[in-house]
């Protein structure tokens, strides 16, 4: 994004929500001039600027200090989220406590007024019923005390959201096991498992003790093949996330472990991650393909590359190859598999969307992009798209568990 599109569009979307979480949580529950609404006003403008400023702090800052700055800033991402869902959907409970403090101090004032009696159901103080001058100082209190119900409901739902999220999100993926029949798969592959992993975002938050994670994680599901589908980084150059990422030569199958480009990598530089994957062991298939036992392997840059000259080439790819043997395809991006199923490719894995990351952007993801997660169908194409292993922004998983699966290829000539 512009540095004018962010100015011009996100800053005022962040400061509005900002100012409505100050007014809801801030202002409507302490008095003025007090030292909690002081200090409440100086926290939420810290988070703001934190928040502001953890993203390009990534690249522009010390390690340290960017991780430092990170922590809070990518966490309140979140939090501001949720905190603004939580207290929206207190907008919708506040009328009905001001309704029954309204009802209550009706009768109370009509009962120390002498004017009191008994009453049966049917003639209860009504919601309007109208609240004496006398009573003003009263009803302001319990306006107060209601506002400080629905931030404390609203905080208290927030924090529960993004610390499971963030446990969610920093644990160790889920292992899934996907079985994929292949028409045109040879006998001889059957049963071939591919471990799928994608979207590490190796960040100033999360390090070398997470891919030692994943690797631990991937060899201890024997595949014969891992697949690394992109976005290994998030937007770091080699010399400050490379340590976090040597892991990676560890990785051990039968038929080695490949990798293709990402948008994040393109974002990085990407040649200077082709380079350092290279050494690691691990083999770029860029717009390359390479034969294996039953079945053709075939791996293409990310769609993003167009834009530094080093783009998708599907001919160069798939062009010219068996029609009679089956071809995977790795590609970052699941809007790639249009090309896909116009080249015959019998199965295409991604990544790229995470899923969603957050709830609710995971069930309106498919608004923009139908392919979230999971198996879906093009022609004769199956496509799986991986929820991924990491977390772009806030380090929040909620509703999309990071993932990694593996695909076992099947054959009915087996």
């Amino acid at each position: 994004m512009s540095s004018a599109l962010f100015v011009a569009l996100v800053l005022p979307a962040l400061a509005g929500a900002h100012f409505y979480v100050w007014w809801r949580t801030v202002r409507a529950t302490t008095s003025p001039g007090s030292w909690w609404r002081r200090a409440g006003t100086v926290l939420i403008v810290l988070l703001g600027l934190l928040l502001v400023a953890a993203p390009p702090g990534e690249r522009a800052l010390p390690p340290a200090l960017a991780t430092a700055v990170g922590w809070p800033g990518f966490t309140w991402m979140a939090g501001l989220l949720y905190l603004t869902l939580a207290l929206l959907a207190g907008e919708a409970v506040r009328p009905l406590l001001m309704r029954v403090a309204r009802r209550r101090l009706a009768g109370d004032t009509a009962a120390e007024d002498g004017r009191g009696r008994s009453r049966g159901a049917d003639s209860a103080p009504g919601p309007d019923v109208p609240v004496p001058a006398s009573a003003d100082g009263l009803l302001a209190s319990r306006r107060l005390f209601v506002s400080r119900v629905v931030a404390v409901a609203a905080g208290t739902a927030a924090g529960a959201a993004v610390g499971y999220g963030a446990y969610t999100a920093l644990g160790p993926p889920r292992v899934r096991h996907l079985v994929v029949p292949l028409a045109r798969l040879g006998p001889q592959a059957h049963g071939f498992r591919i471990a799928l992993i994608s979207d590490i975002h190796l960040n100033v938050l999360v390090g070398r003790s997470r891919t030692r994670q994943l690797v631990d994680l991937l060899n201890r599901t024997e595949p014969d093949l891992v697949a690394l589908v992109g976005d290994l980084v998030e937007d770091a150059d080699v010399k400050v996330q490379g340590r976090a990422a040597e892991p990676l030569k560890d990785l051990r199958a039968p038929h080695g472990a490949y990798y293709v480009t990402g948008n994040h990598e393109f974002y990085s530089g990407a040649e200077q991650w082709v380079r350092f994957v290279r050494g690691l062991g691990l083999r770029p298939l860029r717009n390359e393909r390479v034969a294996l036992p039953g079945f053709d392997l075939a791996g293409v840059e990310d769609a993003s590359g167009a834009d530094h000259g080093a783009g998708p080439d599907y001919e160069a790819a798939l062009g010219g190859r068996d029609r009679d043997r089956a071809v995977v395809l790795l590609a970052h991006q699941p809007a790639q598999v249009t090309q896909a199923a116009r080249y015959g490719v019998d199965l295409q894995l991604s990544g790229h969307t995470h899923g969603g990351q957050l709830w609710p952007f995971t069930r309106l993801a498919s608004l923009v992009e139908p392919d979230v997660a999971g198996l879906s169908r093009y022609g004769d194409t199956v496509l799986y798209v991986s929820r991924g292993t990491g977390f772009w922004g806030p380090p929040v998983r909620l509703d999309a568990d990071p993932e990694i699966t593996v695909v076992e290829l099947a054959s009915p000539r087996a």
